[in-house]
Order: C-alpha cells, then structure tokens, then sequence
C-alpha cells in the first residue's frame, strides 16, 4: 500500500518532497494502521517516477542539500484508482497466523511462560489502542474527522477488542489448566 499512500498524499496535498511525504505519514502514523513505513517512501517514489505515475516537478537547492519536490501524473491518478479498487476487493480478514502456529504447538512450552507471553501481548495491544485513541481524540480537537477516516478508527477499535477478548478467553482457560493440573489438587 506505500503506492497508494504515495500516489494518494500528492494528489490530496499537491506536489511535495520525499521528505514531507514522510513527515505526513509520520504525523498520520501510518506505521500503525496501514503498516505503511515511512521511509519505503524513496523507493516508491523512485520506481513511480521510473513508470511514469509521479514526475519531478522542482529540484530546490537549501544549502548543500537538493530537495526533488514530485507531483502525481494522470497516469498516477489512473494507477491510484486501480490500486484503491483492488485494495476494496482484496480479503482485509488477517489471521494471527503466528498465535494459531503457537495454538497448534503448545504443548511443546510452559505453560507458565505461554501465560507470561499472552500477557505482554494483551499489554501491546492495549497500548495500540490506547494510542489510537488518544491521537483521535486530539486530532478531533482540531479538525472534524471525515467519516471514511472514523470507520477506520472504528475498525481498528474493534479488531483490537477481538483479538484482547481472544487473548483473555485462551489466558483464562491456561490458568484454569494450570491450576487442575496443580500438585495440590492431583493430592
């Protein structure tokens, strides 16, 4: 998707450096809930550039440094629809694939340390959310979010609390084994 994130900011921004692409993306922390790394955007732009979807409009000299400040093409806008139809029709249902192998093959840990391992994730999760919320409530404060930006708020709400319900319905039936299986109640 750094394509699309790419082609999408110079379209809704107009023409930008590399540099302020990154910024954007950093502000918007799309690291978080795009998975989108900010600085994969020199190589999108380099190959963009390479297949005509982003033209060099400026070459700005600031002291030592040159700064290329692109604009997308028609072709760009063109390439943008495509990879945003796509993006609607491609499956967005992610499995925990590494928590359904770890399920598969548990009995080959402690259980003790499984329970440890749950816990740091549910504290993981719970910070992606808190963290989420918080940006939405001071981006809130600021500006009136759109509705196409609340439903993916709302979204990532919601396969947070999934995969915490998850978490804690497997912690409590791990705890629940643990202690059947304690030498005390064995006497």
């Amino acid at each position: 998707m750094t394509r699309a994130m790419v082609l999408g900011l110079l379209l809704k921004s107009g023409p930008m450096s590399g540099y302020e692409i990154q910024q954007k993306m950093i502000s918007a922390k799309t690291d978080k809930w795009a998975y989108v790394q900010p600085a994969s955007i020199y190589h999108a732009l380099k190959k963009l550039d390479q297949e005509g979807f982003v033209a060099l409009e400026t070459l700005e000299q600031t002291g030592n440094r040159s700064k290329a400040i692109y604009s997308i093409t028609a072709e760009g806008k063109q390439e943008l629809k495509r990879l945003l139809v796509n993006a609607f029709q491609n499956s967005s249902v992610l499995f925990p694939t590494d928590l359904y192998t770890a399920l598969t093959f548990m009995d080959e840990a402690e259980l003790d340390d499984i329970i440890l391992a749950l816990e740091k994730q549910q504290v993981a999760i719970q910070k992606v959310y808190e963290d989420l919320k918080a940006d939405q409530e001071e981006k809130a404060k600021f500006m009136e979010m759109p509705q196409n930006v609340l439903y993916i708020f709302q979204n990532i709400y919601d396969q947070c609390e999934l995969q915490l319900s998850f978490i804690s319905k497997l912690k409590e039936d791990f705890l629940a084994q643990r202690q059947n299986a304690s030498p005390i109640n064995s006497v």
